[in-house]
């Protein structure tokens, strides 16, 4: 009986390894001598810049670990209760915090990410948050700041199109939204990057989930959405830049059960 083989048309064929095989180590970015790409988008010149509170600042409830791990669950219904901006700083550098970065362009980050190349920017479509006006933000993550990306009209309607109609990405308080700029993780990694890239986006929403027990929120990842709509609500062009997840945060009732 013949063994079973996935091709390389196969979508299963990403789910393996066998790339790696096929990488030529010697012709990398990183191999040729480029310089890496930055770890950080810069804000646009004269962007509003918005500094969060920082871990020695806010007052977060301490939350067992064990006890977060078996409350955690995909959480789709949300209180009209908006987020502090405690909270939200919390979620994320509990998400995509530095704890520090070394002069070779390393960055330690509260998640694990291949080769220490974090591909990911956080946006965040922010409709109730206390003291910070409805809009798009990004996070930045080597500042522990937000910059103003921009304030569009009928932002729940466009955000909940974007999810393809899932109502709760436009009730939440607050939806994170994950680019991915994968000629980071490239420069490293070449063709064997798009499988990593995807497990290191497992990685930063599990944080989320479990960052959110500690404040008596929920979300629900969501990996469903219009990429054309995502991606023009972002701003971003969709090549070199381009949403990959979603995770729309707000209260729930009952707090921590």
């Amino acid at each position: 009986m013949p063994k079973p083989s996935i091709t390389r048309e196969s979508g299963r064929y990403f789910l393996t390894d066998r790339i790696r095989d096929e990488v030529d180590w010697w012709d990398t970015p990183q191999s040729r001598g480029v310089a890496p790409p930055p770890v950080q988008k810069p804000p646009a010149p004269g962007a509003t810049i918005v500094p969060l509170p920082r871990p020695e600042e806010w007052r977060i409830p301490p939350c067992e670990l064990v006890a977060a791990l078996a409350r955690r669950e995909s959480r789709r219904r949300f209180l009209a209760a908006p987020l502090t901006l405690d909270e939200l700083a919390f979620l994320l550098w509990g998400s995509q915090g530095v704890r520090q970065q070394l002069p070779e362009a390393a960055v330690f980050r509260t998640v694990p990410s291949a080769g220490c190349r974090h591909p990911f920017e956080t946006y965040l479509a922010v409709l109730q948050v206390a003291t910070l006006p409805s809009g798009i933000y990004r996070y930045l993550p080597l500042d522990h700041a937000l910059v103003a990306v921009g304030a569009p009209a009928d932002l729940a309607v466009r955000l909940t199109a974007a999810a393809r109609g899932q109502r709760f990405a436009g009730e939440a308080a607050v939806t994170f939204l994950w680019t991915a700029i994968p000629g980071r993780t490239e420069w490293r990694y070449a063709e064997a990057s798009y499988k990593v890239i995807a497990l290191d986006a497992g990685h930063l929403c599990q944080n989320l989930y479990l960052a959110c027990e500690a404040i008596g929120a929920g979300t629900c990842a969501i990996a469903a959405y219009n990429q054309e709509l995502a991606d023009q609500l972002l701003g971003v062009d969709g090549a070199e830049e381009f949403v990959v997840y979603l995770a729309p945060v707000g209260k729930v009732g009952g707090g921590r059960r």
